[in-house]
């Protein structure tokens, strides 16, 4: 079943891992980003959320901030030093999207889980501003709010037509645990609206 969710907040940083030193976003919000949003209102062992597509509703707008991150880790142990860096990120400004999404039951779902339980669950958390922990834009700094979406917003005149958004993190796979991934697809806008390939298809590379 499938679903569609307005999010929105001040700032988003969907960082690019091909940068080291400095933070730098996307211009669009990841799928993995938009499945973390979703599993923080609902997650469940039974379904697992697919991300179809994320419609970008404002203009894209960048801006340069200078943050404080946490230092150097100390040890296997992962303990934090103590000391607290500040670098410069260049992150999004005034975003908003709706993210098209549909669930999958899993080989954890029991007898009565069924995918009219859990839309339901789902719409009622959304409702009730309900969730797990507070979904976050790609860093706990940055909140997101949502509401159930009805109707997808007109697409900003200046994202009309065809965007190249090169590649782009799709997620990450953990199919082996000693040796986790990343994968990445070739992103584009059409009008606004970001098609998401399925995780299977060759669109989809390591």
């Amino acid at each position: 079943m499938s679903i569609k969710l307005e999010v929105w907040g001040d700032y988003a940083l969907f960082t690019r891992p091909e940068m080291k030193t400095e933070r730098v976003s996307y211009d669009v919000m990841t799928p993995s980003a938009a499945r973390g949003i979703l599993d923080s209102i609902l997650f469940h062992p039974g379904m697992m959320w697919v991300i179809d597509a994320i419609h970008v509703c404002n203009p894209i707008r960048f801006i340069n901030i200078r943050r404080n991150e946490l230092g150097q880790k100390g040890s296997k142990l992962e303990y934090y030093d103590g000391s607290i860096e500040q670098r410069s990120s260049v992150i999004l400004r005034d975003v908003r999207y709706v993210i098209s999404a549909h669930f999958e039951m899993t080989d954890k779902a029991v007898p009565s889980d069924n995918p009219g339980k859990f839309c339901a669950m789902f719409k009622r958390r959304v409702e009730k501003g309900a969730y797990f922990h507070q979904p976050y834009f790609g860093t706990r700094e940055f909140p997101v709010y949502f509401s159930l979406c009805e109707e997808i917003p007109p697409c900003p005149d200046e994202l009309k037509g065809h965007r190249d958004l090169g590649f782009m993190l799709f997620d990450l796979d953990y199919s082996d645990p000693k040796n986790i991934a990343p994968l990445f697809f070739k992103a584009s806008l059409e009008n606004g609206r970001m098609t998401v390939p399925d995780r299977h298809s060759e669109e989809v590379i390591g």
